[in-house]
Parts: C-alpha cells; structure tokens; sequence
C-alpha cells in the first residue's frame, strides 16, 4: 500500500512537471508571437509570413515599405496604428503586422560637422547596441566624364554599417579596437538607409562603417537586394561594398549581385605588411586574394577600387608604390590613396606627409599608369572619417565649406 502511494505521489510529481513543463512552452511561444518579427525590413522573413497569409509579398511588402518611409519619422511605436498608416492591405496582412515593429532601431542622437557636409548617426539597436552610419554630401559636378564637368549637383551617400564592431582587427581602425559583438540582421542595414532617408536624399551607399561586410554576407547581400528594389530604387551601380578580402565570398558576389562596385581595402603591396598592420590578412593570403579579384574582374568586366591607407613609414616608401604598381598593372583598378585619420591614444601610427603622398600617387600613375586619387577627408571633427567609426558621442557642430567629388566617381 505504501509503495503504491508512493508511486502515485511520484506520478503525480512528474504530470505536473510535465504540464508545467507544457504551459512553459506555450507562453513561450505566446511571447514570441506577440514580438512577431523584429522589423518590417526584415524581408526574408516579412516574405514567408505574409505567403503563410496567402499575401502576396511582391505586391503589398513595397507598399508597407513605402508607407513607414514616408510616415515613420513623425511617430514612434506606441503611436503607430498600422491600419491607419498603412491602408488598404488585406487583412491577413494586419494580423502579423501588430506583433511587428515598423522599425527596431531608433535614432539616439546626430552629429553634424563643422563643413556641414557630413552627418553621423548614433543609431540604438533593439538589444541596447549601438552602431554608426555616416552622411557625406558630395557635388557631381565636380567628377569629370569624358574630360567635362559631370551634370547634376549636390547628393549624398550614405556609410553604413553592417556588424557591431569588427572581427578584423585592423591596428588602423578605431572600429576593431570593439572587438566583434553581434552581425546586423538585413532589416538593421536597411534601416540605416530608412533612418538617413530623413536627413537626406540619399543616391549612393557604400558599405564601409562598422564591420567586415562580406563576414555577414547573406544580410548584407538581401539587404542590397532590398535597397535596389521598390520604393528605395538604387541602381546596384551605386552601391560599394568593401572588405578586406574574404575570398571565399568574394568568388560568390558577382553571381550575388551582378553590377555591384567591389572595393578591396589592400594597404599593402605585399603579405608580410598586410599582416603586420591587418591580422586577419594572415588567413588569405595575398597571392591567392589576387587570383580571386583576377576572376572577379574577368567576370563582372568591372573597375576595383583599391583602398590604400597611408601610414607612415610603414608603407608609404617609394618602393612600396613600385610593389603595388607592379601587383596591380594586370588589372583595371581605381586606387584610393587614403591619409590616416588620428584614433586618439589608441593609434600607434601616424599620417604620411602630403609630399610623400603625392610622390606615390605620381609613381602609380606615371610608371604603371594607374589611376590613382587621393581621398578627401571628411567628417574628421565628429570622428566620422574613414577609420574612425567606434560608438562615442563627439561635441554637435555646425558650419559650411565647399562640396567636394564623390567616391562613386572613381568608377566612372
């Protein structure tokens, strides 16, 4: 008798840990689909959920993209009433857009320069993470086509990030003093764009803020996908991403997204110094890099860019531009001389002078017969030039200075 008690008393035990257990799982689910997905530009998942409702995503996702576009910068989302400010959508369709947010990020403060020519947003992620993305305002009239003036006037683009922080590790980049934290979902990439939209019409974007791009590479490509279809509109033609050299994915861009403008942050001309200045660079090796840009050029029949920072006496001798010239003249390339941008105590190097930056440029372009440029600064006082981007909060300014040409232009 005591044994069959004891026995019942057990089962008892395990019923309503397993009932427990159950009901766990269902507020669990509850939970999860009250917080639906994370954001409307989430399209992948925005995609499946709408044809699970029999909505079709091709016809009612631009819509609902447009409309938070237009809308969102007026309103928040204790505010925000779907059915008001999205009209005319099925109704299936509403029923997973309240357990969805129009965006996840918010704006949490802005920094303009002294030129006011260039804009940096501090944009709040939904997990408390910050990332940063930079308005610069170009003149188109300033590039030159065919030997003329190019027509139109002011624009702008937008730098975006793609990670928070960076797994690379660069010792010339205030981002990889981070560290690696999280990869950005493509519905926070695109929501930069969304964010900047407000401030700007944006024309171009370049992948290059926070983060190694191609180390996220399925969100960075459908965030793409995203920015160049309904209602954004960008021609691919006028967006760059940059990486380091993952070459693996690098062999998959062209067929990704064909169009697309690569640029290769090199910065030197041979591995030894790449890994001295670029750890990662350790595991993709030079030789093999080339081999892949070689059939990614032969490919796509597109211009590289090749980002060249400048450090002094590291690799920035004369007999540098000759190593570079001589690795690059098989290939049809821009090459973006870059002056180091200060990163405060942290750095342990510093700018190469103007005198021997432009010797270098005049070898590339005299003896290899390179196009060569040189990169004009910006955003340096909000610590929004190239390097730079790492989450602090720079001293609000405002001024005015002359335009300058567009980094867009170099592959014309």
């Amino acid at each position: 008798m005591l044994k069959a008690l004891r026995a019942q008393k057990g089962e008892g035990k395990r019923r309503r840990s397993k009932a427990a257990e159950t009901g766990e799982r269902k507020r669990g689910k509850s939970r999860e689909q009250r917080m639906g997905i994370r954001s409307v530009f989430d399209a992948g998942e925005m995609r499946r959920e709408l044809e699970k409702r029999g909505v079709d995503p091709h016809k009612f996702l631009p819509l609902i993209w447009k409309h938070v576009i237009l809308k969102w910068n007026h309103h928040s989302s204790s505010d925000w009433d779907w059915e008001k400010h999205v009209p005319s959508l099925p109704s299936p369709a509403y029923s997973l857009l309240r357990s969805t947010s129009p965006l996840s990020s918010s704006l949490h403060s802005v920094f303009h320069s002294n030129d006011n020519l260039t804009t940096k947003l501090l944009i709040k992620l939904h997990n408390g993470d910050f990332v940063e993305a930079v308005i610069m305002r170009y003149d188109t009239r300033l590039g030159k086509y065919a030997g003329k003036p190019r027509p139109g006037g002011v624009r702008a683009t937008l730098c975006i990030s793609s990670q928070v922080g960076c797994k690379m590790g660069c010792k010339f980049c205030a981002t990889g003093t981070m560290g690696f934290k999280s990869s950005l979902t493509s519905g926070e990439i695109v929501e930069q764009l969304v964010h900047a939209s407000s401030f700007s019409h944006i024309r171009n974007v370049v992948f290059m803020g926070m983060g190694e791009p191609l180390n996220n590479y399925s969100a960075v490509v459908e965030s793409i996908r995203v920015m160049t279809g309904l209602p954004f509109q960008l021609s691919l033609k006028r967006i760059t991403v940059s990486t380091v050299g993952i070459i693996h994915a690098i062999n998959k861009l062209h067929n990704d997204l064909p169009g697309l403008n690569l640029a290769v942050s090199l910065h030197a001309p041979v591995q030894d110094i790449r890994c001295q200045i670029m750890p990662a660079a350790r595991a993709f090796p030079l030789q093999k890099l080339m081999d892949s840009l070689q059939e990614y050029q032969r490919n796509s029949q597109q211009k590289i860019l090749i980002e060249y920072i400048m450090l002094d006496g590291v690799n920035d001798e004369e007999q540098h531009a000759h190593q570079l010239g001589k690795l690059l003249e098989t290939f049809q390339v821009v090459v973006n001389l870059i002056p180091f941008n200060s990163i405060g105590m942290l750095s342990q190097f510093k700018p190469t002078t103007e005198q021997k930056v432009s010797t270098f440029q005049k070898i590339l372009r005299g003896t290899y017969n390179i196009r060569t440029t040189i990169r004009k600064q910006m955003g340096q006082d909000i610590s929004g030039a190239c390097g730079q981007l790492v989450v602090n909060t720079p001293d609000k300014s405002l001024g005015n200075a002359e335009p300058v040409t567009d980094i867009e232009d170099l592959f014309i």
